[in-house]
C-alpha cells in the first residue's frame, strides 16, 4: 500500500499489476479504513472502475499515456466533479452541491490516465472563516493515522490522511496559507505548493483569488513532481495561470550541490523536538550543499498576507454570509467571524496589496543567491483532537507561510523525524517563483540520504 507512484507505474506498465485490481484495492481501503479517519466524503467507485477499465484496455493495446496511467488518486472536496458527484467544500449547508463539469485539474489527471477514486475531506470552506478547532467540518475532524487522538492538520485534511494511511497513492490539495504543507507535515508525507499561477484553479472553490493554489501530496518528493507535471500549465478558463511551461526534471541530483538559507530566528516558535529534528536535517543538508543564516528586513509579513486573505475571503463567500446560511457551518466561531472581516477597510486591503510587492521583492532578493530557504515545516507536531488551533505555527506565527503564500512562492515539505507522541516532524524547502524543479531536486537529494519517507503508521 505504500509504494511510490514511479514503482506502481512500472508494475502497471509491464502489466504485472492490473489497473482494475489496483483501483479495487484502494476503493476497498477507502470504504473500510476511510471512515476510521474521517478522511473521505465520497467514494467515486463507479467512475473509478470505468476509468480503470479504460486504462487497462489502453495499456494492453500499447497506448500507454505515462506514469500516472492507471494510478488511483483522490481530490480535495473543493474541486468540481461531474457525473453527479457532490462537491461539498466541507460545509454542511453545501452537502448536496454538484457541478456539471470537472475542474481543470481533474480533467488533466483524467487525460494523464489517473483514476479518481474519492473526494476527500476538508475543513469547511478551506478554513476561510478562521476556524480554531479540528472539528470544523461536517465530516468531523480528520484523525491522524500516526495517533488516533491527534489531528491531521488542515485544510486539505483528508488528502494528507489518505496518502499517509495508504488509502491512495497520491492526492490533490489546495493551499491559501498552509493547507497543503500543514497536513503533509502533520501526517508524514510530501506536499508541494506550486508557484501561484502554475496550476489552473478553474473549477476549484475560491477562498482568496490572489493567494489560492492547487498542488499534490504524495509519499515522496518525486511523486509530487510527477503529478505537478500532469496538472501544470496555462488554462484559458483561468486567466491567472502562466504560460511558462513546466517539465519535470527528475534527473538524479546526486552530483549537484545546493545552497540553503535559514532565516534568523525561524525556529524560535518551535517545540524542542521539532528543533532537534531540524538540526539533524541541517547536518544532512550540509552533505549535499552549504547552509547559511540569512536575515530578512523587519516587515509586517504576516499582517500583509492575513489582511489580503481575510478581505478576499469575506468577498468570496458574500452570498453565503448575506443569506444567513453561514449560521449552518459546523464550527461555532465560523458562523460569525466573517462579519468582522467585512469590516476590513478598502484602504487597508489596498495597502496590503502594495506592501505585497515589497515583500515579494525582498524575498526574491534573499533567494536570488540561494536554491532554497529551509525551515521546520510546523512549529509542533500535530495537535490533539481537543486542542485549540491558532495558525500554522505557535501563537499564529508562521513567517515562512506568510512570505511564501503572500509572494506566491513554491515550497515542498517532507518528513524529517519523529517527535512528541510518536508523530512526524517535517522539513520545508521554499524557493524562487517558478523554481519547483530546484526544490524537488533538493528534496529528492535529502530523501536519498534519509528514510523518514519509508516509515509509515500502523494502519490496516
Amino acid at each position: 500500500m505504500f509504494l511510490p507512484v514511479r514503482r506502481l507505474a512500472a508494475l502497471v506498465r509491464t502489466r504485472e499489476l492490473s489497473p482494475v485490481a489496483l483501483a479495487e484495492t484502494f476503493l476497498e481501503r477507502l470504504e473500510t479504513l476511510g471512515p476510521r479517519y474521517n478522511a473521505v466524503v465520497t467514494v467515486t467507485r463507479d467512475r473509478a472502475l470505468v476509468q480503470a477499465r479504460s486504462a487497462e484496455r489502453e495499456i494492453a493495446a500499447g497506448r500507454y499515456r505515462g506514469l500516472l496511467h492507471g494510478i488511483p488518486y483522490g481530490a480535495k472536496d473543493l474541486l468540481a466533479t461531474s457525473d453527479g458527484i457532490p462537491t461539498t467544500w466541507g460545509a454542511a449547508p453545501l452537502r448536496g452541491q454538484t457541478f456539471g463539469e470537472d475542474a481543470t485539474v481533474i480533467r488533466r489527471l483524467e487525460e494523464a490516465g489517473a483514476v479518481l477514486c474519492a473526494k476527500l475531506a476538508m475543513i469547511e470552506l478551506a478554513g476561510g472563516m478562521g476556524y480554531r478547532q479540528p472539528n470544523a467540518s461536517f465530516t468531523g475532524p480528520c484523525i491522524n493515522p500516526w495517533s488516533t487522538d491527534s489531528w491531521s492538520g488542515g485544510s486539505s485534511s483528508g488528502s494528507g490522511v489518505a496518502v499517509a494511511a495508504g488509502l491512495l497513492p497520491f492526492a490533490i490539495g489546495s493551499e491559501t496559507w498552509g493547507s497543503i504543507l500543514s497536513p503533509a507535515g502533520s501526517c508524514g508525507v510530501a506536499g508541494l505548493r506550486p508557484t501561484y499561477g502554475r496550476v489552473s484553479r478553474h473549477g476549484a472553490m475560491a477562498l482568496s483569488w490572489t493567494l489560492d493554489k492547487l498542488g499534490p501530496l504524495g509519499l515522496t518528493a518525486d511523486d509530487c513532481g510527477l503529478v505537478l507535471a500532469a496538472i501544470a500549465g496555462a488554462d484559458p478558463a483561468d486567466p491567472t495561470t502562466s504560460a511558462r511551461p513546466f517539465s519535470y526534471d527528475h534527473a538524479d541530483p546526486e552530483a549537484r550541490r545546493f545552497s540553503f538559507g535559514v532565516v534568523r530566528g525561524v525556529t524560535e516558535p518551535c517545540d524542542e523536538d521539532v528543533r532537534e529534528s531540524f538540526e539533524r536535517s541541517l547536518e544532512v543538508l550540509r552533505r549535499i550543499g552549504s547552509v547559511e543564516e540569512v536575515a530578512l528586513p523587519d516587515l509586517p509579513w504576516e499582517e500583509i498576507t492575513r489582511t489580503i486573505l481575510q478581505a478576499e475571503a469575506a468577498s468570496a463567500f458574500e452570498d453565503l454570509i448575506e443569506s444567513g446560511r453561514i449560521a449552518e457551518l459546523t464550527a461555532p466561531e465560523d458562523r460569525y467571524s466573517a462579519y468582522a472581516r467585512d469590516a476590513i477597510l478598502a484602504k487597508d486591503y489596498i495597502k496590503a496589496l502594495r506592501l505585497r510587492g515589497v515583500m515579494a521583492r525582498e524575498a526574491d532578493r534573499t533567494l536570488s543567491r540561494l536554491d532554497a530557504l529551509v525551515a521546520p515545516g510546523r512549529a509542533a507536531v500535530a495537535p490533539a483532537l481537543d486542542q485549540e488551533i491558532r495558525g500554522g505555527m505557535r501563537g499564529g506565527r508562521d513567517l515562512m507561510g506568510a512570505i511564501g503564500n503572500g509572494a506566491g512562492l513554491p515550497a515542498i515539505i517532507v518528513p524529517n523525524g519523529i517527535g512528541a507522541r510518536g508523530l512526524p516532524t517535517s522539513l520545508q524547502f521554499m524557493g524562487r517563483a517558478w523554481e519547483e524543479n530546484t526544490l524537488l531536486a533538493a528534496a529528492r537529494a535529502y530523501q536519498s540520504l534519509t528514510d523518514w519517507h519509508r516509515r509509515h503508521p500502523p494502519v490496516g
